[in-house]
């Protein structure tokens, strides 16, 4: 099957096995394959750097270049047909480019009159056909130039046709504004090829935009068009083609239209051309979206522009008439940007505008329209206001920024003045948004809370008192609480979405009205039935039996509970009939509207979100038995163990307390009961995310079981299973060929075609591996599968499955005792692959004899001894026609000859020699000591040759042939000399871990479930699309051996990180056969280690896989239907790879969207310019490549110069970027939005296909996993799950980071724990899967429609991947998750970048929280369907944020106790002698909480891929390692910068860098990035955990103190520490030294104006407050009453004073804040003297600081002789004093305005300077102390690093002085 045509690559490969060689879709790029070096040709790119105010000019410049240069040209190597191609398209363009350029400069110089005729005339015949040459995406749409094999293909010419019939089209009259002849002229004649052409002179598109999606048209209409199309008699698109677009396209401005109930402008009058009318307007709306710029992020803006265009084409097609005026329309716009003047800017304006109102994100949410609500301004009929052409003085447009500006105002001042309404929706900072959305959770969370205490306070405390009369009664008052519960969700909303009610309809008020009142008047009605009630008691039976029997004698309550709870018994059986309600949510008709308008306020998104029953009853069963298991666990375990201690406490009497207290008489103890309680209540609202944990792990585990995940995961399950893996590639991976049907079930027997398909796939696969130095030479021979089994009989497998087969048979037949044949053969015939290897031997062995012999009587010889074998075997004789012993000599003879003959001499008589001898050897050990009557055949042999008396035995085998052997000959000998050779060792092989997880994931991944394979014309067509700022490129040579301070280089890293591939790397740069020379070295040594980092150099290799599986796939088909035998004729191999480019250019394009491309083109930057040369190298390596980016341009407009924006895309030809569109923007995109989302926005009009795979910079991609793309791709398909299609599927990922450190391995395995068996339960069953920025592959059609792949708003759509999935569900859309493939992503891997990445996605939700996608996703998903959003979104961060709020109100509450003396009371107390099992009841839950949230899925998941040994395994290293620690770290990481973006926000992108970590962090650093996330807390919890000790120690076991308080020790702990643990080299004394020295001064350094936060601690503390000096007055207060807490300490302690003589008065409070105001007014004092005194009165000073020393000795001399003062009470006054001061710090930050009018700011300035050197000095004595013992540096070292690498940096540092500095040679 395999083609043996085209010769074969310098390694031996044949052609379609050659190496990443991107196939050009034309041979005009072959001159571009070769990579330059950046500095070659400089002065060519050079040139077309000029200002971008002379941007015009750089045309010139290349022209000049061209014309100037003298250098022979560079010409594609290949056959006379590409060169014609070459020149007749690319000298054409260049010529018709020099000539209008040259013209152009002609008109300049010379006056026009001395221009002669024919000069012009010759001008516009040039300007007339240089478009027909202008460089093209992937179709030449051109008349002159040559045909390409895409131009061919009959879809596309079909689609070109039905596109260019511009029939029945009414040519435009124009109206020129031009006053020049030759302009005027112009204009008028300007005419038009095809469909979009038309609409440009009619609406005034532009040129770039037509051209695009003209390209955009054919290739949509060219693929869907062909899909399970015959290929004769093709000659025009099927009707359903378009249709099929028409419906897809137009499917939400149908939805729209319905929704504002107006008539749809789609319309097609009798008798019209149906599918030219239908192409109009698929045209139509392609090029307003693809000139749409910022508006493509508001879709039914979008919706709007249409429908009046779409009315304006209807009426110039059909009527010509104004409907309104009825004057003619006066079709024809004046240029080509009048659409984008006239239509999209001024939108584009108003968003500006808003933006500014933003404040650069310091502004709250409801301050400024976002792209949300100036988008749904069109959900409403009042948009039809706006008019046609849009009105400017329209609402829309009046803005609060038309106030007429002062003189002296910036021009980019924030708007002031009154602004627009919010429309639909306020975005409030406020933790009520959590209830707001999820009321119905919390309801149920409290009702069932009151039930269960209301049951254990029953006197029995069993569930079972539910059925008793008073007990029950009281249950009933759930519904009293229910009643005050909606009432204040109803407030919420009235409170919440004020901001918005004068954009909302009246209904919609009245709704918020109606809603509070009737919730008013049940929390009303129902207490006072209750209270009726309650005289007429009645239990649960006899309340339903009486219902039935006597329901007129009911008491008040019970009617009025039956009434309450009608709507939500309605609610219920919606919920149960899923279509039903579907139905009516998504229905326009008034009846259904008013039915619905109480249950669900009418939105146009968020409808009919409901799931089939089936899917409803799967996720509807696994939340009934998590909440069953939840409330069990919380009943017994949490609340009925507290229930008795409770009581004891409620009863006690007479309480002493130790301090003053406020209300002595207040009786049952309520502050006890409420520091008990607390904690508990906190854990029970916590802890259903653990029960989520547990749960998604075990259906996770069986759902991937079943899906048979892990079935193949080690090589030894890769070699059992391997001979079944052709078929299933098969199977699976191939369309199965006309006339054969697809087996549903593998079986034993292997089919050769089979193999041979198989084979091609699977030995591009190694190659490709060998290319990325995963594996050797000699295991890439191992691994490779024979095409075909050619003159052997049996399959041929690959070498490595047959590994040391042949040495154990011969051994088994040496050794063999028995005398049956058929015992021997029973055995070899048991091992599997033994039978195939033995077979195989034999017959090459007998081929390769056979081959070389020359003379016939030789051959003879051979002949005899082959049929005595074969017919010894056939009539069971062979163990007696044959010795075994003499078996292994003919081995080890068999091995010497087959390496003579590989040993390649050539025809020297030396090496002739050699192989004679050994034949001639072989023979006779054959025939006289294996074979018992050998001397029988070679007698025989003399005889039959007749000359017996001249023909001696030893001159046999003297002729042979060495000349005429081909390459199967020779494959032959070097397979064979692997079966005899190979030992056990290659059992092993692939050495590399990464090559063994790829071939065991993808031979696993054929045994799961997947749509069958379409053939390649029939599949989806795709983009890929990559976002790119300014990232890692390629990696240049200094910046690969740049060294660190330990003297360790990027490369010395990476060498002992992966010592096999960088052992394969130098095997194949030093190959011989391979000939690079020292640049070409040093390029490849650079593309190795930027290959193993995350460069965008490795993502788009990856991503180029796709072109090369696409290709080889083409291939495939093709030979389906040649010969049987593999053979294609050169010319139908050359014309069929033009064909598979074709093809693949149809179905897949790849986009880099560069954003900054241009400025790091003209930028002087060193990095600039170096990223720039490497984007245009990959360009140039990979002709199908394109990069988009937004070039920015000084042009003048109206004589003042303005910066123009331009959306440009290119392609890499003649060492050059070349340009192909050009498209104009309204403005800067990237100012109005979040960045990463307006980059992918504003190049996906570039994008191509149906299907759209977004993929970030740090990924990558698998060439054996692109393979299975097509058959993802089906998951679109139609029909496979009823009318539901997805539009997302989700894909998993592998972490390819794990291996560079510890802290890398924990982020891989919990990211790999998330992106599997998370994702895998969040799609199934609980069908919440969003979109995760992952290798998503979007509906791409779908998502254009309907806003786009990402939602942009500044700061609210931070986590901007996230909210595309959200927009896809609230819009009706489906996503799936899929593992059977997978694509590369690397994750952050040092402490820091870690922490910054954690801190981003804690922001990301903190911002989603206030977001209206989830307040509508929260309202509108059913009961169940929300609980799962909840947990596995924000509710997620909700937890972990209440999971250190336990920790707080845990202690604080111990405070409380200990303080007051209230838990000494208790504990001596004769009735509460059970309180230990108090204490113990509440410590429990604070070692349950910690770290157990990642274990669960992450121990599963690697069980279930890895075996569950490998689990127990990597679990117990991970503990060694302290993953518990690292992860306690980033529990306080998330909790902080969560809940402090809800409550004063400062979410901000953050950038985490994405290098490698070799270096060491700076005590400073670490201290500015996580002071105030976590040591701050840490030292707060530490004072807590200290007084709890201190003052509870005299009554209370200390073995008890430390089982209640060992997690928070742990926590405190892990946050003050982990920084410094997982920092490299942070225990090595002399870098604590300079760190000590850096903090210091920075510390002391002053702020001001241009100091960065690195270089001041002033600065760093004004950033610090950022967030307060933009937050709210509700921000303000909340900071202060929680900075109130560190008042209690001095309040407590000073009571427990021995000077305060056990005096509880408030006296002795008010004396302490006496005592420090005088500390604080003596250090002011000080203060202000050294700066008042300090210079020209020192006398004066020293005097004032001698009278203050010895006041201070005077007053506490008399305190201890007097007062009794201890040494004790001053400790204790630290404690007391310090949390007093740092409050006074919080509040003073909090009121920052008013200090600094009253002048005490530089006070407090100073106050929080020294709680800095005091909080410095707490966290770095430890790690100081530990740096003192060197063992401490080493273990630390071992506890980060891997083994190989921990050697390596103690190698590293210990010859740092006298390392050679010279880049390391690959071969070394």
């Amino acid at each position: 099957m395999a083609s043996t045509g085209g010769g074969r690559g310098e390694d031996g490969r044949p052609p379609q096995m050659q190496p990443v060689r991107s196939l050009s879709r034309r041979m005009t790029r072959a001159g571009t394959m070769m990579i330059d070096h950046p500095n070659e040709d400089e002065n060519v790119i050079d040139s077309e750097l000029v200002p971008s105010s002379l941007a015009s000019i750089a045309p010139v410049l290349r022209v000049a270049n061209e014309i100037e240069d003298q250098n022979p040209r560079e010409e594609p190597t290949s056959d006379p047909k590409e060169i014609q191609n070459y020149y007749q398209r690319e000298e054409m363009a260049k010529l018709y480019q020099m000539a209008s350029v040259l013209y152009d400069v002609l008109k300049t110089v010379v006056p026009p009159a001395r221009i002669d005729e024919k000069t012009h005339r010759y001008a516009k015949e040039v300007e007339r056909k240089k478009d027909h040459y202008e460089h093209y995406n992937i179709l030449p749409l051109d008349a002159g130039g040559a045909k390409t094999a895409i131009m061919e293909l009959p879809e596309i010419k079909v689609a070109i046709r039905a596109v260019s019939n511009v029939e029945n089209l009414p040519r435009p009259r124009l109206r020129s504004s031009s006053t020049n002849p030759d302009q005027v002229e112009r204009e008028e004649t300007r005419s038009f090829n095809d469909i979009l052409e038309w609409l440009a002179l009619v609406f005034g598109f532009q040129r770039g935009n037509v051209a695009n999606q003209r390209e955009h048209l054919i290739l949509l209409l060219a693929n869907v068009d062909v899909r399970k199309r015959d290929l004769e008699n093709y000659d025009e698109l099927k009707p359903s083609t378009v249709r099929k677009l028409m419906d897809k396209y137009f499917k939400n401005y149908r939805s729209w239209c319905k929704y504002l109930r107006c008539e749809s402008f789609l319309r097609f009058p009798p008798g019209c051309n149906e599918q030219q009318l239908s192409l109009v307007y698929i045209g139509l709306y392609l090029l307003i979206w693809g000139e749409a710029s910022n508006i493509r992020f508001m879709p039914e803006c979008l919706c709007y522009i249409f429908h009046k265009m779409a009315d304006e084409v209807h009426g110039i097609l059909f009527s010509n008439v104004y409907p309104v005026t009825v004057d003619t329309y006066e079709a024809g716009a004046p240029d080509d940007e009048a659409f984008l003047r006239n239509v999209i800017t001024p939108i584009y304006q108003v968003l500006r505008k808003e933006v500014r109102r933003n404040k650069m994100g310091k502004a709250s949410h409801s301050k400024w329209r976002n792209y949300d609500d100036l988008n749904e301004y069109f959900w409403d009929k009042r948009c039809f206001r706006l008019g046609w052409p849009m009105k400017p003085e329209a609402d829309f447009f009046i803005h609060s920024d038309e106030i007429a500006q002062h003189p002296n105002e910036r021009r980019d001042q924030v708007p002031h003045g009154k602004r627009k309404p919010k429309t639909n929706f306020v975005e409030a900072r406020t933790f009520w948004n959590l209830y707001r959305s999820f009321d119905r959770m919390w309801m149920f969370l409290v009702l069932s809370l009151q039930t269960m205490m209301i049951v254990a306070w029953s006197p029995s405390g069993s569930i079972l008192a539910i059925f008793e009369e008073d007990v029950f009664l009281n249950v009933l008052t759930i519904f009293i609480t229910s009643a005050f519960l909606n009432l204040l969700q109803a407030t919420l909303d009235i409170i919440l979405s004020f901001g918005a009610w004068k954009s909302l309809k009246f209904s919609q008020i009245l709704r918020f009205i109606t809603k509070f009142l009737m919730a008013a008047m049940w929390a009303i009605i129902l207490p006072i039935a209750y209270s009726k009630s309650v005289q007429n008691p009645t239990g649960l039976v006899k309340f339903f039996s009486s219902w039935v029997q006597s329901w007129p004698h009911q008491t008040l309550y019970n009617y009025a509970i039956a009434l309450y709870v009608l709507p939500n018994i309605l609610a219920a059986v919606f919920f149960l009939l899923p279509p039903l309600r579907r139905i009516m949510e998504r229905s326009n008709m008034r009846i259904v509207t008013l039915i619905m308008w109480w249950a669900q306020p009418k939105l146009y998104v968020g409808r009919g979100m409901h799931e089939e029953m089936f899917a409803l009853f799967k996720y509807t069963f696994f939340w009934v038995m998590l909440l069953l298991s939840k409330l069990a666990f919380s009943f017994y375990v949490e609340i009925l163990p507290l229930v008795k201690p409770t009581k004891l406490i409620w009863d006690m009497s007479g309480v002493n307390y130790q301090w003053h207290e406020f209300f002595p008489n207040a009786t049952h103890n309520i502050g006890v009961i409420i520091s008990i309680w607390g904690p508990i209540v906190l854990v029970y609202f916590m802890d259903t995310q653990i029960w989520y944990a547990i749960f998604s792990t075990i259906f996770g585990g069986i759902y991937g079981a079943f899906s048979h995940l892990g079935e193949i995961r080690t090589l030894g399950m890769l070699r059992s299973r391997f001979r079944f893996v052709p078929s299933a590639f098969c199977s699976k991976l191939t369309p199965s060929p006309p006339g054969r049907a697809k087996r549903k079930h593998l079986d034993e027997q292997v089919d050769e075609n089979d193999i041979a398909r198989f084979s091609q796939m699977w030995n591009k696969f190694i190659y490709t591996m060998r290319d990325e130095d995963l594996i050797s030479d000699r295991e890439r021979d191992l691994l490779l599968v024979p095409s075909s089994s050619g003159d052997v009989t049996v399959v041929r497998w690959p070498p490595f499955l047959l590994a040391s087969k042949i040495p154990i048979a011969l051994d088994m037949a040496k050794d063999f005792k028995g005398k049956e044949d058929a015992e021997l053969f029973k055995k070899i015939k048991s091992e599997y692959y033994m039978y195939y290897a033995v077979v195989e031997a034999y017959e090459s062995m007998r081929d390769v004899i056979y081959g070389l012999l020359e003379d016939e009587s030789d051959k003879r010889i051979v002949r005899e001894i082959c049929f005595e074998i074969d017919d010894s075997i056939q009539q069971h004789r062979f163990l007696s026609a044959f010795r075994m012993t003499g078996m292994p000599l003919l081995s080890d003879k068999l091995e010497k000859f087959l390496k003579i003959l590989l040993s390649d001499y050539g025809e020297d008589e030396t090496y002739k020699s050699q192989i004679i001898n050994v034949l001639q050897d072989i023979i006779e050990i054959i025939t006289q000591d294996v074979m018992v009557k050998g001397h029988e055949i070679l007698e025989r042999a003399h005889y039959q040759s007749g000359d017996i008396e001249n023909e001696k035995k030893e001159q046999r085998f003297e002729k042979i042939n060495l000349g005429g052997q081909n390459d199967s000959w020779r494959e032959k000998v070097v397979r064979l000399l692997l079966l005899v050779t190979v030992k056990e060792s290659a059992i092993n092989i692939p050495q590399s871990l990464e090559a063994r997880r790829r071939m065991t994931f993808f031979a696993n991944s054929l045994f799961m479930n997947m749509p069958d394979a379409p053939r390649v014309r029939d599949m989806l067509s795709f983009s890929v699309l990559t976002p790119y700022y300014k990232e890692d490129v390629l990696y240049s040579e200094e910046e690969l051996n740049k060294e660190n301070e330990d003297g360790i280089s990027i490369l010395f890293y990476l060498q002992r990180i992966y010592p096999e591939e960088w052992s394969n790397f130098s095997e194949r740069v030093n190959d011989p056969k391979r000939i690079f020379s020292e640049k070409d070295k040093t390029d490849q040594l650079r593309e190795w280690v930027s290959y193993r980092g995350q460069t965008l150099s490795r993502t788009v290799r990856g991503m180029m896989y796709y072109r090369m599986a696409l290709e080889l796939q083409c291939f495939q088909e093709y030979t389906e239907y040649a010969a049987h035998s593999g053979y294609l004729p050169s010319a139908s191999y050359d014309e069929f790879m033009n064909r598979a480019r074709a093809l693949a250019d149809l179905k897949f394009t790849y986009v880099v969207s560069c954003q900054v491309y241009g400025n790091q083109k003209k930028s002087s930057d060193g990095r600039d310019r170096s990223c720039y040369n490497n984007i245009l190298q990959l360009m140039l390596k990979y002709p199908s490549l394109r990069v988009a980016y937004i070039d920015e341009r000084e042009e003048t407009i109206n004589k003042k110069s303005q910066k123009v924006f331009y959306s440009v895309l290119l392609k890499g030809c003649n060492k050059l970027d070349e340009e192909i569109y050009r498209i104009k923007l309204p403005g800067n995109p990237t100012e109005i939005g979040e960045g990463k989302p307006e980059n992918q926005n504003h190049a996906i009009i570039f994008t191509r296909g149906e299907a759209l795979q977004t993929i970030d910079m740090n990924q990558d991609n698998y060439f054996e996993e692109t393979f299975k793309m097509r058959n993802v791709l089906q998951e679109f398909d139609e029909g496979r799950r009823g009318k539901r299609n997805p539009t997302i599927l989700g894909l998993r990922e592998h972490i390819f980071t794990g291996s560079v450190s510890s802290l890398a391995w924990f982020m891989s395995n919990q990211e790999t724990s998330f992106v599997t068996i998370g994702q895998r339960v969040l799609a199934n069953p609980l069908r919440v899967r969003f979109h995760y920025g992952h290798p998503d592959i979007f509906d791409r059609i779908f998502h254009i429609t309907r806003g786009g792949i990402s939602k942009a708003s500044k700061i609210i759509n931070l986590s901007e991947d996230i909210f595309a999935g959200y927009n896809s569900t609230l819009r009706g859309g489906y996503i799936t998750h899929h593992e059977y493939i997978q694509a590369g992503k690397g994750r952050d891997v040092g402490m820091n970048q870690v922490s910054v990445f954690e801190a981003k996605v804690a922001n990301g939700n903190g911002e989603q929280t206030l977001s209206r996608d989830v307040y509508r996703l929260g309202r509108r998903f059913d009961f169940y369907r929300m609980l799962s959003f909840y947990f596995t979104t924000v509710g997620f961060y909700f937890s972990s944020m209440i999971t250190v709020l336990t920790v707080y109100v845990f202690l604080y509450g111990r405070l409380y106790l200990v303080l007051s003396g209230l838990e000494k009371e208790i504990l001596q107390s004769a009735t509460v002698h059970q309180s230990k099992a108090l204490e113990e009841a509440l410590a429990a839950q604070s070692v349950f909480q910690l770290g157990f949230l990642m274990v669960l899925p992450m121990v599963m998941e690697i069980g279930l891929e890895k075996g569950f040994r490998k689990a127990l395994g990597d679990f117990i290293i991970m503990q060694l390692q302290l993953a518990s620690v690292f992860f306690t770290f980033q529990l306080g990481t998330k909790a902080h910068y969560f809940g402090r973006t809800i409550l004063h926000g400062g979410s901000k992108y953050r950038a985490t860098g994405r290098g490698f970590v070799v270096f060491h962090a700076k005590f400073a650093d670490n201290y500015r990035l996580y002071s105030r996330s976590h040591f701050v807390k840490g030292l707060e919890l530490v004072m807590l955990l200290i007084v709890y000790q201190v003052y509870g120690n005299s009554y209370r076991s200390s073995s008890l103190y430390i089982y209640i308080t060992f997690s928070m020790w742990f926590l405190v702990t892990s946050w003050l520490f982990a920084p410094f643990i997982f920092n490299p080299s942070g225990f090595e004394w002399q870098k604590t030294v300079d760190d000590w020295t850096d903090w210091k001064r920075w510390m002391g350094n002053r702020g001001g104006i241009g100091i960065v936060v690195e270089k001041s601690w002033e600065s760093w503390w004004e950033s610090e407050q950022e967030h307060l000096k933009h937050t709210n007055l509700r921000g303000r207060v909340l900071e202060i009453l929680l900075a109130l807490r560190f008042l209690l300490y001095q309040y407590g302690i000073v009571y427990h004073l021995n000077v305060a003589h056990r005096d509880t008065t408030i006296l002795v409070y008010g004396l302490s804040w006496g005592v420090l105001l005088a500390v604080l007014l003596v250090l002011k004092m000080v203060s202000m003297g050294r700066r008042k005194f300090g210079t020209d009165f020192q006398v004066m000073f020293r005097i004032l600081k001698a009278l203050l020393f010895l006041g201070f000795l005077s007053v506490m001399t008399v305190l201890f002789v007097v007062c009794g003062l201890t040494i004790a009470d001053v400790c204790a006054s630290f404690l007391a004093f310090l949390p007093t001061g740092w409050a006074i710090l919080l509040i003073g930050q909090a009121l920052r305005g008013v200090l600094k009018g009253l002048g005490f700011w530089d006070s407090i300035k100073e106050l929080g300077r020294a709680y800095e050197y005091i909080m410095g000095l707490s966290i770095f004595t430890p790690i100081a102390v530990l740096s003192w013992f060197p063992f401490v540096s080493e273990f630390q070292t071992r506890l980060l690093f891997n083994q190989a690498f921990s050697r390596g940096l103690q190698i590293s540092m210990i010859l740092a002085g006298k390392k050679d500095k010279e880049t390391p040679a690959p071969s070394k």
